[in-house]
């Protein structure tokens, strides 16, 4: 049978012919010639087939049915080939295929009805802009800031070099492409849809629209509609003019929107004054504009931003728009040092700026939003936000830095008054609640926060928490003996740590050898050598470990045992957070500056600011002992204890006084306030750190400023002025705010290897140490109480080594 005739056979008898070569049962169709001619006898199925021909339908199904099939199948149909099931005959490759187009032709349908359907709306953004309305914890006015820093520029007064520097940044086929990149699109709605927030791409017509256009909400909706209006923007406006409106419309920080106010902002010129290198920082900026402002940003900060400088140029040498030898021979344009938007003079600035960000913090943690998304729906965006500041506090510290540093000090007599900063941070330890902030001088005249910058080494405040942590973890000593309050170390001066890997031998204070003492007189004294063998003793890893569960950022810290010295970096906002975790029992304490915020139709819901127990509620509360001695028996003494407001109330703290004294700090607190005090010495001309030695001109010998002495009385004038008398509830039976339970065991000389090695060598090379007041088995010798002219308090130990007489008051932290 021929192909023909096979097809001819399958019409008729609706299966397909047997196989030639099929060896069952059913025969093969026979095949004479005769006379030339070629006749063929077909078999048995063909003929029933024919039969049933003009049968109707249920006919030829039962004429079907009855063809022989393959023996032991019966029903089979054809013979030797298996009947279709249901499903194959409903999944057929035509079915399919029809299927396809089917969606294909719905979903172009329904674009283009989309298309038809959504106009092109009129420009909003300037009418979404409001002002952001700041409020005190009693629901007083604070602030209100909503005044738009734009100023609309015509592209042609922007340079063609600078245009170009926007396009390399964020949409490199600009020039060419139909205003939307479809795959980028896809991604982002799947994002959307998925809650993962806005990982999708965007051109810079997309970009502008969303700001032009249409909000900030992060929709499938608001998405569609994007894709739209970008495609019908493309067709009704010019390239240049859509580049316009982008880099007029986008956020750049410092409250700059649009390019001319960016560059005046940033470099003090006007746009078509701007160069290529500045255009491609500004360029750069519109990705994060926050964490890229070189004027506050951290060291990742400016790594990623240079990064980022370094992408625009090179992809503008990729583009031919940029002379690669030209290129190679730029440097990155470090801007001018910004200034503050009026309306936020004085302490106000600072409290804006800090709700703010813990705003967009919580925005991006929420909705999987990146930093420069969330400062789109913060700034200027309508919110009412209220404060936990408690604005008869928030006087009360400011009148203590007032009255206790910054009227003494005097610029034209001494200019390293010029270089004296102060923060502090006042913290509800039951709450978290920030209460009151101190960010500096003036937010005009003093851009950076320093009650939350974290550039300076806390110094000795680091102690208390390589205490937490050997406590915690029932840490023993080289000797195996437990650490605690009672335990005794060798606190001979420069004496080598053991059991490190790496070298460390940190001098004491004037180089005073103290023998055998006990870790309470050790913390009272800040004995270095002490410190440095404990945190060896616990495992850095360890100690490292617990700085960051009490609130220290340690992400780019290394274990090693100069950290014992506190060398690191903190912001009194950390250092409240530590301690505010301690006087709370061990339980997380994550101090906030926003009792709420919201806006029309929405309300931001807020994380607790108490959270889990992050060291043991006996460990927290020895050390709240242990810290008791450093203000009755330490450097806190004259300050803090024989203050004559004090009035009995219990204290608990610690001094500190950093490098070459380019910090002093006192963290101190009662049983329901903690405050963090910093004092930082960073040059008028250039923002370097510098020392405070002889600031005020009223302190005698050397003239170093120690955590004793300013940061200590500006505490007491501020907390005594706001507390209770109150005392502490404490699970322990150690440390000076109890009696020793037993009598203290002498830890013998180090013998076997710490838990933990140091995974590198120290980064400082200054050798931190803290200075004793007399010998350790004798009370300090009292000091005069102060005076409103000259601090006086016990000595400790800057982190420099330097030498003062340890019985000089005036040298004491």
């Amino acid at each position: 049978m021929g192909r023909a005739d096979e097809r001819r056979a399958r019409q008729r008898g609706g299966r397909r012919a047997a196989p030639r070569n099929r060896t069952s049962e059913q025969a093969e169709p026979e095949i004479t010639a005769e006379g030339g001619t070629t006749t063929v006898v077909e078999s048995p199925a063909a003929e029933a087939a024919e039969a049933a021909e003009g049968a109707t339908r249920a006919e030829r199904r039962r004429a079907a049915a009855k063809k022989p099939g393959k023996p032991g199948k019966p029903g089979n149909g054809a013979p030797g080939k298996p009947a279709k099931g249901r499903i194959r005959r409903l999944f057929t490759w035509k079915k399919m295929l029809g299927a396809f187009f089917t969606v294909c032709l719905l979903g172009i349908g329904g674009f283009i009805a989309l298309y038809m359907m959504v106009s092109v709306p009129e420009g909003n953004a300037l009418a979404q802009t409001q002002s952001n309305v700041y409020k005190y914890s009693d629901g007083s006015v604070l602030a209100r800031k909503g005044t738009v820093n734009r100023e609309i520029v015509d592209l042609t007064k922007v340079p063609k070099d600078v245009q170009h520097t926007f396009v390399a940044a964020e949409n490199k086929t600009f020039y060419s492409d139909s205003g939307i990149d479809l795959r980028g699109m896809a991604r982002g709605l799947y994002n959307t849809a998925r809650g993962r927030g806005t990982q999708g791409g965007s051109t810079i017509t997309q970009q502008y629209v969303k700001n032009y256009y249409l909000s900030q909400d992060q929709t499938v909706t608001r998405k569609l509609k994007e894709l739209v209006i970008s495609l019908k923007v493309d067709r009704e406006k010019t390239k240049d003019e859509i580049l316009a409106g982008y880099i007029n419309t986008s956020y750049y920080g410092r409250g700059a929107y649009g390019i001319q106010a960016a560059a005046q902002a940033y470099y003090g010129v006007d746009a078509e004054k701007l160069s290529v290198q500045q255009g491609a920082y500004l360029a750069a900026l519109l990705q994060a504009p926050s964490q890229y402002d070189w004027a506050v940003a951290g060291p990742v900060g400016k790594k990623l931003v240079k990064a980022r400088w370094n992408y625009v140029l090179d992809n503008m040498v990729g583009q031919n728009w940029l002379d690669k030898t030209k290129r190679d021979a730029m440097k990155f344009p470090i801007p001018k040092a910004p200034k503050a938007a009026s309306g936020l003079e004085g302490q106000k600035g600072y409290l804006v700026e800090l709700a703010n960000t813990q705003l967009e913090n919580q925005l991006m943690k929420s909705q999987g939003i990146s930093r420069s998304e969330a400062e789109a729906q913060v700034v200027d965006q309508g919110w009412t936000i209220t404060l936990n500041i408690d604005p008869k506090r928030q006087a009360k510290l400011e009148a203590a830095v007032k009255n206790q540093l910054t009227s003494k000090l005097d610029g034209k007599k001494r200019k390293v008054d010029n270089n004296v900063q102060a923060g502090a941070v006042s913290v509800d330890p039951k709450t978290g609640k920030i209460l009151a902030l101190y960010g500096g001088v003036d937010y005009y005249k003093h851009y950076t926060n320093n009650a939350t910058r974290a550039d300076y080494q806390p110094a000795s405040t680091f102690k208390p928490i390589i205490l937490a942590s050997a406590l915690d973890r029932d840490a023993k000593t080289q000797d195996g003996k437990d650490i605690n309050a009672n335990t005794i170390y060798d606190g001979t001066s420069g004496r080598a740590v053991k059991g490190s890997d790496i070298a460390f031998s940190p001098p004491n204070e004037d180089d005073a050898d103290y023998g055998n003492i006990t870790v309470q007189t050790a913390m009272n004294k800040s004995v270095n050598s002490v410190f440095a063998q404990m945190g060896v003793d616990v495992g850095m890893k360890n100690v490292l470990k617990t700085a960051d569960d009490l609130g220290l950022d340690t992400e780019s810290l290394q274990a090693v045992p100069a950290m014992t010295l506190g060398s690191m970096g903190a912001s009194p906002l950390e250092m409240a957070s530590v301690y505010a975790t301690l006087d709370n029992h061990g339980q997380k304490v994550t101090p906030t500056i926003l009792a709420s915020a919201e806006k029309t139709g929405r309300k931001v819901d807020l994380p607790d600011p108490i959270g889990e127990q992050v060291i043991s509620r006996e460990a927290a509360d020895q050390v709240t002992s242990v810290l008791t001695g450093v203000v009755d028996d330490g450097t806190a003494k004259v300050s803090v204890a024989q203050n004559p407001l004090r009035k009995g109330q219990q204290v608990a703290g610690k001094t500190g006084t950093s490098d070459s004294n380019k910090s002093a700090w006192f963290t101190g607190y009662t049983p329901d306030l903690v405050t963090s005090v910093g004092l930082f010495g960073e040059a008028k001309k250039n923002g370097a750190q510098v020392s405070l030695t002889g600031a005020t001109g009223l302190i005698s010998g050397t003239g170093r400023i120690n955590g004793g002495g300013y940061p200590a009385q500006i505490w007491a004038a501020y907390t005594f002025g706001v507390t209770k008398k109150a005392k502490f509830d404490l699970d322990t039976k150690l440390g000076a705010a109890v009696k020793p339970s037993e009598t203290p065991t002498p830890s013998l000389t180090p013998s076997e290897t710490p838990s933990e090695t140091p995974s590198s060598t120290p980064t400082k090379s200054a050798t931190p140490s803290q200075t004793p007041s007399q010998t350790p088995s004798s009370t300090p010798t009292k000091s005069p109480s102060p005076t409103t002219s000259a601090p006086s308090t016990p000595a400790e130990s800057p982190t420099d080594g330097t030498t003062d007489n340890p019985l000089d008051p005036a040298n004491e932290q």
